[in-house]
């Protein structure tokens, strides 16, 4: 009789085990998540922190301190990755000149933004996702083009993020074509985000998603003396920057107002991010920034691209835009040693995850409606496959209007569904899947016509 029971106990933990919600997670990505590390993070930034300052304004002579030697360095490491890509990826500095603004740029001085681009495989595919950090950094004074900047967080980190990304994807292939860039000028202004995302404007650049990385590799902050190595920031607009006014009405009538390209993206890192990498929390702020301050995500936003900056959940800012100096026994400066390497390496796979993800799904479904001809408490879906990529099926997604990201998922293999929840008190999203489980953008229908 005790062992039937035994029998019993172990079949019935079976089923339930069996039962249980499991996170399926794509084994190529699970694998390149596995080799981002925290060692190679450590070496690129021991290596930009040795130049001595980055400022944009400094040196581009000197072979081994200032601007100029960094973004040489970057380069020639991203052709070392290059040689692992079979041809696919190719790197450069992008460049043009600025002139003085009377403001931060007081001379004529050669911007440079280092560039990777790792070509996509499917010729028929344009989208384009890009991940970014900032070369360049400051001291006090942002004029300071000589004294001792290290700028380890800010934004070395963000800097070295974007390398081991791209040495470990240089590896792989993906439909989609990624863009890896360090750029230069953030300080004097956001000058190199502004000129790479002007530039994709003008030439029709198809970008889906841009992740930007500012001051996310160390794990507390002075004034509260909290230490989390467990969370991390993601900053979205929800009202878009790019043609508010024009688009103003169906916002309102919808109810939008949290759901613009950027907050979606947002979502999406949250999702992702936390299927992958483990003991993190990606925290949703419904900012586009940090209070009153800006980062090289803004503008691709103003010119209509979904960009959100990544950003470390508790910052300090007795190491951040300060000289290197002890004061009152505080130590001041953006020093290697208030780095957290393993916190940086999350932060990093972050947003590994997410570039495979999004480059190796298909591409977002097409013409997504709502049934609006009458008034019913069912909510009727209706879309059309994308133009690239092999669909399995599609992802319904539902939430109630307060909250903040999806909370259910309905699968179909159809291009349309009908749900028996109101779209009165609900928000939906349809997004193309593949057989390996990698999830495209979701999409928000609009009112059938």
């Amino acid at each position: 009789m005790k062992k039937i029971f035994l029998l019993l106990s172990f079949a019935l933990l079976n089923i339930l085990v069996d039962a249980q919600t499991i996170i399926n997670r794509d084994a190529e990505i699970s694998a390149m998540v596995k080799e981002v590390n925290p060692d190679s993070l450590k070496y690129y930034l021991q290596t930009l922190v040795s130049f001595g300052t980055r400022n944009t304004l400094s040196t581009q002579t000197n072979t081994t301190s200032g601007i100029g030697a960094a973004r040489n360095w970057v380069l020639k490491k991203f052709n070392e990755f290059a040689k692992e890509s079979n041809g696919r990826m190719t790197a450069f500095i992008d460049t043009v000149t600025l002139q003085p603004d009377k403001k931060r740029v007081d001379t004529p001085t050669l911007l440079g933004n280092v560039v990777a681009v790792l070509k996509g495989t499917d010729t028929s595919d344009h989208r384009i996702f890009v991940m970014s950090g900032h070369l360049d950094n400051m001291r006090t004074n942002v004029m300071d083009r000589i004294g001792n900047a290290p700028g380890a967080n800010d934004d070395g980190s963000g800097s070295v993020a974007v390398m081991e990304c791209a040495r470990v994807m240089s590896k792989h292939s993906f439909p989609a074509t990624i863009i890896f860039v360090c750029v230069s000028g953030e300080e004097q202004g956001l000058l190199g985000a502004y000129f790479m995302a002007k530039k994709a404007k003008k030439e029709n650049w198809n970008i889906e998603a841009v992740l930007n990385n500012d001051i996310m590799g160390s794990n507390n902050s002075s004034e509260t003396n909290i230490i989390d190595n467990t969370k991390i920031r993601v900053f979205s607009e929800g009202l878009p920057a790019y043609e508010t006014e024009k688009n103003a009405k169906i916002i309102r009538q919808l109810g939008l107002e949290n759901d613009g390209k950027s907050r979606q993206l947002a979502r999406y890192v949250k999702e992702i991010g936390e299927r992958y990498v483990d003991n993190i929390e990606v925290v949703m702020v419904y900012r586009n920034d940090r209070f009153l301050r800006g980062g090289d995500h803004t503008p691709y936003v103003e010119n209509g691209y979904a960009a959100v900056r990544i950003t470390e959940m508790n910052e300090n800012y007795y190491h951040q835009h300060q000289d290197v100096r002890i004061e009152n026994n505080i130590q001041y400066g953006d020093l290697l040693e208030f780095i957290d390497f393993n916190y940086l390496r999350k932060n990093t796979a972050i947003n590994l995850s997410n570039l495979a993800n999004l480059s190796k799904a298909p591409a977002m479904p097409e013409q997504v409606k709502v049934e609006t001809k009458k008034l019913e408490n069912f909510t009727s879906l209706s879309w059309k496959k994308p133009t690239t990529g092999t669909v399995k099926g599609y992802y319904i997604l539902m939430r109630e209007t307060t909250w903040p990201i999806w909370q259910k998922k309905f699968f179909t293999t159809e291009t349309n569904y009908q749900l028996p929840f109101s779209k009165d008190n609900y928000f939906f999203a349809v997004q193309s899947v593949n057989e390996t489980g990698n999830e495209s953008l979701p999409v928000v229908p609009m009112p059938q016509k």
